[in-house]
């Protein structure tokens, strides 16, 4: 059998003018400035899968959003995106995380902003993402907009320490929130007394313990309503909810309807709306 030869790149010539550089990104700009703003490189993020690309202009209205977000928010097309902020589309805590990452950039104050959030994966549960973001500048090199993508953390950004705090636990509720789990035997699992693991919940994400596993439970009871033909008792079994009863108050609580209603808002062509995100409280 014959030895493989890897394939390598072509050796090339250094380029050592200045002026062929300058002419060739001179070149660029004119090419550039006659694309179509409208259907831009964005649109490659539309066949990128588990990468999420968004833009916004100076006041946090989103602009640009990729067909993957669009399917995360359960909206069809960008007509029920352009112009909302992040305060229309999440829980306050998160918007307010992101609005404050984007007035950094917005004022000069930091080149790019890469950090861990979480947010909400297909099936509506809360989950960690790395978040990259960058200010969009106008031809005099103004900021006039932030540009961003998110991707589902790996087993390898898993490690990083910013997953010590509460990382366990809730990996420990998407787990277990169907049965009758307690925060009690969340906080012993992770080693940590009960006011150490709702201080640590309080600084990430702004809710405590608690109130993570009570809506995540009532995230998972909207994708039943919306996916199956159980019943609110059986949904509410499912999710770890102690009774029918209790489950109507805390699903009522945290959405505006009651599930009963929720579940009537199905149609035959899909799962009906607000699914994919966290309702507010």
């Amino acid at each position: 059998m014959r030895n493989a030869t890897p394939l390598q790149p072509r050796s090339r010539q250094s380029r050592r003018s200045l002026a062929e550089i300058q002419r060739w990104r001179a070149r660029r700009a004119a090419w550039f400035s006659q694309l179509d703003a409208a259907c831009g490189f964005q649109a490659l993020f539309d066949h990128i899968p588990a990468v999420f690309f968004f833009a916004k202009d100076r006041e946090g209205h989103l602009m640009f959003a990729s067909k993957g977000l669009l399917g995360r928010y359960q909206m069809r097309d960008d007509s029920e995106f352009i112009g909302r902020t992040d305060f229309d589309l999440n829980p306050g805590s998160m918007a307010q995380a992101y609005v404050e990452d984007d007035a950094k950039l917005l004022r000069g104050r930091a080149p790019a902003i890469e950090r861990m959030e979480l947010w909400w994966d297909r099936q509506g549960m809360p989950d960690w993402y790395l978040v990259t973001k960058l200010p969009l500048r106008d031809r005099r090199g103004r900021v006039q907009g932030i540009m961003g993508i998110l991707r589902r953390a790996d087993e390898h950004d898993r490690r990083l320490p910013v997953f010590q705090t509460v990382s366990r636990a809730v990996e420990i509720i998407r787990r277990d929130f169907a049965r009758p789990i307690t925060i009690g035997e969340v906080a012993g699992i992770c080693g940590e007394s009960l006011r150490q693991l709702q201080r640590r919940f309080l600084i990430a994400f702004g809710i405590g313990p608690q109130e993570f596993l009570i809506k995540t439970r009532v995230l998972a009871a909207a994708r039943l309503l919306d996916e199956s033909d159980l019943t609110a008792a059986e949904v509410a079994t499912r999710c770890g909810f102690v009774d029918a009863s209790s489950f109507t108050q805390q699903f009522k609580q945290r959405t505006g309807t009651t599930p009963a209603r929720y579940g009537k808002r199905r149609t035959p062509t899909g799962p009906g709306p607000s699914a994919g995100r966290e309702p507010r409280g």
